[in-house]
C-alpha cells in the first residue's frame, strides 16, 4: 500500500516527472512493472522474490532496486516489506545527460550483467531516507526553482547508491574469485558488449570464445540465472532504447546499425522485450537528447 505519495507532473503533458513515496506492502510492485520512467525503490525490511527481465532473485532485508524504463520487474513479498520509493522521467533528470556527474548507467541501472538491486546498511538507510524526506519537503513547499533542487538531493542519492555498488563484490566473486568461471565470464561480457551488433546468437559467442556452445550456455545460466540468448537480447535492448532516446534517428537506421535486415523484424523484436514498440517507447521517454546539448 502506497502511503504519503508527493507528485510532480510535467507542465505540458500532465504525465509524471517525478514522485515519491512510502509503501508498506508488496502492492505497489506484485503484479508486471513496465513503466515509461526510472524507479528506485528502498526496501527496508522484508524478504522476498524479485523477477526483472529473464531472472528470478531472492532479496532479504535493507536493498536498494534500480529499475529503468520499460524494465519489466515484479516484487513478491515472503515476510512483510516496507520502504520508500523514488519515480523520476527521464524529461526530469536523464541518466544519459548527466553521466558525467553521476556515472549510474551501467552501475545502476542497464546493468544486464548484474542484478539490478544490492543490499545496504542501516547507516545508508537512514542516508538516503533523509535525502528522499528533503525532495518530499521540496514537492510540498513548491518554491522557486524546484527542479532544480529536486535534482540536486537526487544526484545524492545516486551518487551514495554508486558508492554503495561500487564497493561491493561483482556477482559470483565471492564464491570464486580467481578460478575460470569468472575470467571467462569477464571475456564473454567484453565480448557481447563489442560484437552484440553483429553477433546474436549463442553459438557465435561460444565460436569465438572457442568454448563448446552447451558448456558455456551451463555456466551463464548457472551465474546469472538466465540464458546467453537472454543476455544478448538485453544487450540489444539496451542500446536499442539509447539510441531511441537520445538520437532522431529513425527506427529503420537503428535497426540497420544493430544489425537487423528488416526494421519490421526489429521492431517486433523491440515490443516483444519492452511491451511497447519503438516509437511509442520514443513518445512516451523521449528523444533527441544529445542533439539538444
Amino acid at each position: 500500500m502506497a502511503i504519503d505519495c508527493l507528485l510532480l507532473t510535467h507542465p505540458h503533458t500532465g504525465e509524471l516527472a517525478f514522485r515519491s513515496y512510502s509503501f508498506s506492502d508488496d502492492t505497489p510492485f506484485n503484479y508486471l512493472q513496465r513503466n515509461n520512467y526510472y524507479s528506485l525503490i528502498l526496501l527496508t525490511q522484508g524478504s522476498g522474490e524479485l523477477r526483472a527481465n529473464f531472472a528470478t532473485y531472492l532479496f532479504a532485508g535493507s536493498t536498494l532496486c534500480c529499475f529503468g524504463p520499460y524494465q519489466p520487474y515484479t516484487i513478491q513479498a515472503s515476510t512483510a516489506v516496507a520502504g520508500l520509493v523514488l519515480d523520476f522521467h527521464a524529461d526530469f533528470f536523464c541518466i544519459y545527460r548527466h553521466q558525467q556527474e553521476v556515472a549510474s548507467n551501467g552501475i545502476l541501472f542497464n546493468t544486464i550483467f548484474e542484478p539490478p538491486f544490492f543490499p545496504v546498511t542501516a547507516e545508508a538507510v537512514r542516508e538516503f531516507a533523509a535525502l528522499a524526506a528533503v525532495m518530499q519537503e521540496e514537492v510540498r513547499r513548491q518554491e522557486v526553482a524546484q527542479q532544480e533542487s529536486i535534482v540536486l538531493y537526487l544526484k545524492l542519492f545516486l551518487l551514495k547508491a554508486i558508492r554503495i555498488r561500487t564497493a561491493q563484490p561483482a556477482l559470483g566473486t565471492e564464491q570464486n574469485p580467481s578460478g575460470r568461471e569468472p575470467w571467462l565470464l569477464q571475456q564473454l561480457q567484453e565480448a557481447i558488449n563489442t560484437h552484440y551488433r553483429h553477433l546474436h546468437t549463442a553459438g557465435e559467442y561460444a565460436d569465438l570464445l572457442r568454448v563448446p556452445a552447451r558448456s558455456l550456455t551451463r555456466l551463464v545460466k548457472s551465474h546469472y540465472q538466465k540464458t546467453l540468448s537472454q543476455l544478448i537480447t538485453e544487450r540489444i535492448i539496451m542500446e536499442a532504447k539509447r539510441e531511441l532516446y537520445l538520437t532522431s534517428q529513425s527506427v529503420k537506421a537503428i535497426a540497420f546499425a544493430l544489425g537487423f535486415g528488416d526494421e519490421y523484424y526489429f521492431s517486433r523484436f523491440f515490443k516483444k522485450n519492452t511491451a511497447v514498440s519503438p516509437q511509442f517507447f520514443r513518445e512516451s521517454v523521449g528523444f533527441a537528447k544529445a542533439e539538444e546539448s
